[in-house]
C-alpha cells in the first residue's frame, strides 16, 4: 500500500508540474498567439488583377502569385492527395495528432535527430501564418498552441481552404490554385489525377521537387502521394497504375494575359497604390476592371503603332542597328554564334531582330532569332530610301543591295509579308471615350512601354494647335457671332509696342479668301480668323470661356497666339473638352476603372459618373448630370461647323465646292462624323479630334523632344499613287492613325449624328453675305441660328419665298 500510495503522489506531482509547466508555457508563447480577430480576418497574400470591361486579364501586381479558391470548388481527388500526404487523420484531431507526436517522439530518441516533424494540417497553417520554419522546440510549443486556438476558431474546412489557399508551391506560387496556372496552365477542375498528386507532393520541399526545376525527384516523390492515395483507398489500383506511369508535363506558365495594355493598367496600379497603400495594393487580391473594351484597345495599340511605322517609313531608313562583318572577305561567324548574338537583343514587340545572310537583285535572306530564315521580298524593302534629316530623304533604291548588305543586324516586321523596319523616332497617344459619360474606351501613351513608361496620353502637354479653334469659335457664338458670321480672312499685321516687332499670323497654308463665313473658317481651319474672333470677343473673355471646358489656367496663356493653339493641353484634357460638344455642352469627367473586387468576387465599389442628362433627365432628377458649361445650341452650332470640316461645301457641279481640313473622315462612309485638325509651327505637334455622339477620339503625333519638327517628306519613286507628301501635319500625321482606329471603334455601332438642339431656327442664306436669301440653288443653303441671332436682312429685297425650313441638318445643300 505504501508504494502504491507514493506512485499516487509521484503520479499527482507529475501532472501537477506538467499542468504547471503547460501553464507556463502558455504564457510565454501567449504573445504569439493570434486573437480572433486576426484569425477570422486573416488576409492571404494574393496579386492584384487588372481586367478589360469585357473581363480580359491585362496585367497582374504582387510578389505572390495566388489564386484563391474556395472549398467546394476543389476536386475531390486533389483533396484527398493532400489529406492522404500531409494529414490523413484531419477530421479527427483537434488541431494536434498525439499519434503523430508519439511517433515522431520514438525516432528522435531512438537516432537523435529530429526527422519528423509530427505537423498537422492545422500545425502547418499555424507556422504558414504566424511563425517560421525553423527546427526548433519553443516553435514547436508555439505552433501546437496556436493550433488548438486555430481549431477552436475556425471549423475544418475553414481551416483546410485556408491552408490549400496559403501553402507555398514553388515558383512564386500560393496556394492550389496558382500551382495549377503556374505549373500547368490549367484550372483545378482540369487537373489529371497524376498533376493533381504532383501539387498535393509540393509542399514538404517546394524548391527541390517541383517538376519544373527537378522533375526526376518530383515524380519520384509525385508517386509517393499516389501511393498514399492508393494505402488510405482514395484510388483504385488501375488508376494509380496509369498516374504513376503518365508523363512529367509541367513547365512554367505566366499569368493569362490576353490583352496587354501596359499603359492603361499602369494608371490602375498607381491610383491603386495612391488609394489603398502599397501593401494593400499588392497582396489583398483587388480584381479591378477599367473602363476600357479589349477589342477596341487593341485596335487603338495597332493604329498608333502603324501610324508610326507609316511616318518612320516616308522619312526614309537610318540604317542597322549593328554590322557583324562588312566584306565578303570578312570571315562569317557560325550560325550558332549568329543565334547567340541574335538571342543577346531585347525585342520590342512588333519589331523582330535579325541578321542578314545573303542579298539578291531585288530581296534578303535574314535569319531569326528563332533560328528561321525569312526572306524580304522587294515590297518590304522599296521604301528604304536613306534618311538624311526630318526634311530630307536620299533616291528610292532601286535594288536590294542599295539598302542592304550581309552581316547587317537590322528590324523585321510582319506586314503583309515580311518587311524591313526600325524603331520608329516620333510618339503618339490616342485617348478614345463616351462623351455622354466619360468612360475611357481606349488610351494608349506610347509606342512601347518597354521603351518609355511616360504616359503620354495623359501626361504630355503639348501644344495644341487649331484643336484649340473649337473653343475659339464657341466663345464667339456666346457673344454673339453666328455661323453665317462674315470675316476678313486677310493677312494680319500687327505691331507689338512691347516687342518692337509686327506679329503677321498667317494661314496654312498660305491661301486667303477675303470675307467667309464663320462656318466655313472653322472647317478649313482659318488662322486669321480666329485671330480675328479672339479679338472680337476679347482676350481675357476668351480665355475664360476656355477654363470652362476643364483647362488648367496655367496653360492657357494670355496673349493673341491663344487664337492659333499656343495652349499645351494633354491628350486627354483635349478629349474631355471636346466631349462638351458632341454631348450637348455637359463637362464630363473621365474615368478609366468601371468596378473594383475583392479576391472573391465581391464589388467594392463601381464607377458612378456623372452623366451628359438631357431635359428631361435631369428634371427626373434620377442620375448624376454633369455640369451644362455652354448652352446645347452653341454645342451643336460648334459640330455642326466641325462636321463640314469633314464634308466640306459648296457646289463642285458650279465650282464652288471646298473642302475642309479633316476630309480624310469621309475614308469611314459615315454622316455623323465632326472633327478638327491640329498643327503647331514647324510642325511640331499634329493633332486630330473626331467625334459623333456616342465615340470621341484624340489622337497626337510629335517627338517628345519639343523642339524638334516633324518635317516633311518627298516623294519616292518606289511607291507611286497615294502616298504621303509635304509638310507633316494634323490632317496627315495624325488623323490617319484616328482613321485607322475608328474604324474598328465605329464598326458596330449605328450613325449617332450631334442632333440639332430645340431653340435653334434654320433659315436659308446667302453664302457670299450671310444674309437671308430667297433663292433655292448653289449660291445659298440653309444654317442654323439661335433664335435671337437670326438674319433680318435679305441679300436682295425679294420676299416672296419664305426662309424659313424644316431641314434637319444644314449640311444637306453642301455635301459632295
Amino acid at each position: 500500500m505504501t508504494l502504491l500510495k507514493r506512485l499516487l503522489q509521484f503520479i499527482i506531482v507529475c501532472g501537477l508540474l506538467g499542468v504547471l509547466t503547460l501553464l507556463a508555457l502558455y504564457y510565454y508563447v501567449k504573445s504569439d498567439i493570434p486573437s480572433v480577430e486576426v484569425l477570422k480576418e486573416v488576409q492571404l497574400q494574393t496579386p492584384m488583377q487588372v481586367f478589360t470591361k469585357d473581363g480580359k486579364l491585362i496585367n497582374q501586381f504582387g510578389e505572390k502569385r495566388r489564386i484563391p479558391v474556395k472549398i467546394n470548388d476543389i476536386p475531390k481527388p486533389l483533396l484527398n492527395a493532400f489529406l492522404a500526404t500531409e494529414d490523413n487523420r484531419f477530421y479527427d484531431h483537434f488541431g494536434i495528432d498525439p499519434i503523430g507526436i508519439v511517433r515522431s517522439a520514438i525516432v528522435l530518441i531512438s537516432t537523435g535527430q529530429k526527422k519528423q516533424g509530427a505537423s498537422t494540417i492545422t500545425m502547418q497553417l499555424a507556422r504558414n501564418f504566424f511563425l517560421t520554419r525553423e527546427k526548433a522546440y519553443i516553435r514547436k510549443v508555439k505552433e501546437i498552441f496556436i493550433a488548438l486556438h486555430i481549431e477552436q476558431l475556425l471549423s475544418k474546412d475553414e481551416i483546410l481552404e485556408l491552408y490549400l489557399n496559403k501553402i507555398e508551391l514553388g515558383h512564386r506560387s500560393f496556394g492550389i490554385g496558382a500551382a495549377a496556372q503556374v505549373y500547368y496552365g490549367k484550372e483545378l477542375h482540369e487537373l489529371t489525377l497524376a498533376q493533381m498528386a504532383m501539387i498535393a507532393g509540393l509542399p514538404k520541399a517546394p524548391s527541390a521537387l517541383n517538376p519544373i526545376s527537378n522533375p526526376t525527384r518530383a515524380k519520384s516523390r509525385r508517386n509517393v502521394v499516389l501511393g498514399r492515395m492508393l494505402t488510405e483507398k482514395y484510388i483504385t489500383r488501375s488508376e494509380y497504375n496509369e498516374a504513376t506511369q503518365a508523363p512529367i508535363t509541367a513547365k512554367r506558365h505566366g499569368a493569362e494575359i490576353e490583352l496587354y495594355a501596359p499603359y492603361i493598367s499602369e494608371m490602375v496600379r498607381a491610383y491603386m497604390v495612391e488609394r489603398y497603400g502599397a501593401e494593400k495594393a499588392y497582396n489583398t487580391g483587388f480584381r479591378v476592371y477599367t473602363s476600357v473594351e479589349s477589342e477596341i484597345q487593341l485596335a487603338a495599340q495597332q493604329a498608333l503603332i502603324d501610324n508610326l511605322h507609316d511616318y518612320d517609313m516616308r522619312h526614309g531608313y537610318r540604317g542597322p542597328e549593328a554590322v557583324l562583318w562588312q566584306h565578303e572577305a570578312d570571315p562569317i561567324p557560325a550560325r550558332a554564334e549568329l543565334l547567340k548574338t541574335l538571342k543577346s537583343v531585347n525585342e520590342i514587340a512588333p519589331l523582330v531582330a535579325g541578321i542578314v545572310t545573303h542579298v539578291y537583285e531585288q530581296s534578303a535572306e535574314v535569319l531569326l532569332k528563332s533560328g528561321q530564315s525569312v526572306v524580304i521580298e522587294w515590297d518590304g524593302l522599296k521604301w528604304a530610301r536613306a534618311y538624311i534629316n526630318e526634311k530630307r530623304q536620299g533616291n528610292a533604291p532601286k535594288a536590294a543591295a542599295d539598302v542592304l548588305s550581309p552581316g547587317m543586324q537590322i528590324w523585321l516586321r510582319e506586314n503583309n509579308g515580311w518587311q524591313l523596319s526600325q524603331y520608329p523616332q516620333p510618339s503618339s497617344a490616342i485617348v478614345s471615350l463616351d462623351p455622354k459619360d466619360g468612360r475611357i474606351k481606349a488610351l494608349v501613351g506610347g509606342y512601347s512601354f518597354a521603351q518609355s513608361q511616360y504616359n503620354r496620353a495623359v501626361q504630355a502637354k503639348r501644344q495644341v494647335g487649331s484643336n484649340i479653334k473649337p473653343f475659339i469659335y464657341s466663345a464667339a457664338l456666346e457673344d454673339g457671332y453666328t455661323l453665317a458670321s462674315i470675316i476678313n480672312d486677310a493677312p494680319i499685321n500687327h505691331w507689338d509696342k512691347s516687342l518692337g516687332v509686327a506679329w503677321r499670323p498667317k494661314n496654312s497654308p498660305e491661301v486667303y479668301s477675303g470675307p467667309i463665313r464663320i462656318r466655313r473658317a472653322l472647317a478649313q481651319s482659318k488662322n486669321v480668323v480666329s485671330v480675328r474672333l479672339l479679338r472680337g470677343v476679347g482676350l481675357q473673355r476668351s480665355a475664360d470661356h476656355l477654363l470652362k471646358f476643364g483647362f488648367a489656367d496655367e496653360d492657357i496663356n494670355r496673349s493673341e497666339s491663344l487664337a492659333l493653339g499656343s495652349a499645351a493641353i494633354t491628350p486627354l484634357e483635349m478629349a474631355r473638352g471636346m466631349s462638351t460638344f458632341a454631348n450637348g455642352g455637359h463637362l464630363i469627367e473621365p474615368y478609366f476603372i468601371s468596378e473594383i473586387t475583392d479576391a472573391y468576387g465581391n464589388s467594392l465599389g463601381k464607377a458612378q459618373p456623372l452623366i451628359a442628362c438631357d431635359e428631361e433627365q435631369r428634371l427626373e432628377n434620377t442620375m448624376q448630370c454633369a455640369p451644362q458649361i455652354i448652352s446645347e445650341q452653341n454645342a451643336f452650332l460648334i459640330s455642326s461647323a466641325l462636321h463640314s470640316a469633314v464634308w466640306g461645301g459648296g457646289s463642285w457641279k458650279h465650282k464652288t465646292g471646298w473642302v475642309g481640313t479633316g476630309w480624310r473622315a469621309q475614308a469611314l462612309k459615315r454622316r455623323d462624323l465632326s472633327g478638327k485638325t491640329g498643327t503647331t509651327n514647324n510642325s511640331v505637334d499634329t493633332w486630330f479630334t473626331g467625334y459623333n455622339r456616342n465615340v470621341l477620339t484624340t489622337v497626337w503625333v510629335g517627338f517628345d523632344d519639343a523642339s524638334k519638327s516633324l518635317g516633311r517628306a518627298a516623294y519616292n519613286n518606289n511607291l507611286g499613287k497615294g502616298q504621303t507628301v509635304g509638310a507633316e501635319a494634323g490632317a496627315i500625321t495624325a488623323q490617319p492613325g484616328w482613321v485607322r482606329f475608328m474604324k474598328t471603334a465605329l464598326q458596330n455601332e449605328p450613325l449617332a449624328p450631334i442632333d440639332p438642339a430645340p431653340g435653334l431656327t434654320s433659315v436659308r442664306i446667302d453664302l457670299k453675305t450671310g444674309l437671308l436669301s430667297s433663292k433655292n440653288d448653289y449660291t445659298s443653303r440653309f444654317e442654323y441660328f439661335e433664335s435671337d441671332t437670326v438674319p433680318t436682312k435679305y441679300v436682295q429685297q425679294d420676299k416672296s419665298k419664305t426662309p424659313f425650313s424644316t431641314d434637319s441638318l444644314p449640311e444637306q445643300d453642301e455635301l459632295f
